[in-house]
């Protein structure tokens, strides 16, 4: 395991029961240092009324100054929320990331719904992790990109997400790796 990133996964106002620990433990055996943290609620000022869903910027700010503390002295911070969250210019959101500040959040509300091929299994956990490891791969400088079956594809609909792969292409794989956050290691 790389113990150089730390990540802290935050619940933020109601979560799928296990999900959170689930999340934890995907990430943990792909080698970062994953914990649960105290669950947050889900900061008023985000809920956008006419919208019915909330703004993900908002949720960030929450999610990057925990207690006053600098982004070089704490983890790398990932919010989970069940919560629909949209960002300006778009519908909706699976998740965002904000790498200046180390933070990102996903989503579950659009990640749910279908079962897996024994119709019995949930695509939840499946679609979390591949949308975790999106997000995170934006908090470590990396864009969208083009391949559909890099992680780092956008995804439009679930359908896309279900599409992508679990890992970074090799050109992503190299991006990370020249930025030296140790992520790459952690993702092959």
């Amino acid at each position: 395991m790389y113990a150089e990133i730390k990540l802290l996964i935050v619940p933020l106002g109601e979560v799928e029961p296990n999900l959170p620990a689930q999340l934890a433990d995907s990430l943990t055996q792909i080698g970062l240092e994953a914990s649960v943290g105290k669950p947050l609620p889900l900061p008023g000022a985000a809920w956008t009324r006419h919208r019915r869903q909330h703004h993900s910027g908002k949720v960030l700010t929450v999610l990057a100054n925990p207690a006053g503390t600098p982004p070089g002295s704490r983890p790398v911070i990932l919010g989970v929320t069940n919560a629909d969250l949209f960002t300006p210019g778009l519908n909706f959101v699976f998740g965002v990331a904000d790498p200046k500040e180390r933070v990102a959040v996903i989503s579950l509300a659009r990640l749910g719904g279908r079962t897996g091929a024994s119709g019995r299994e949930s695509l939840l956990p499946e679609r979390a992790l591949k949308e975790a490891v999106h997000e995170l791969g934006h908090v470590f400088g990396l864009a969208h990109c083009g391949n559909p079956a890099c992680i780092m594809h956008f995804s439009n609909s679930v359908m896309d997400t279900d599409r992508k792969g679990p890992g970074f292409c090799l050109d992503c794989l190299a991006s990370l790796s020249s930025s030296g956050s140790g992520f790459a290691r952690a993702a092959q």
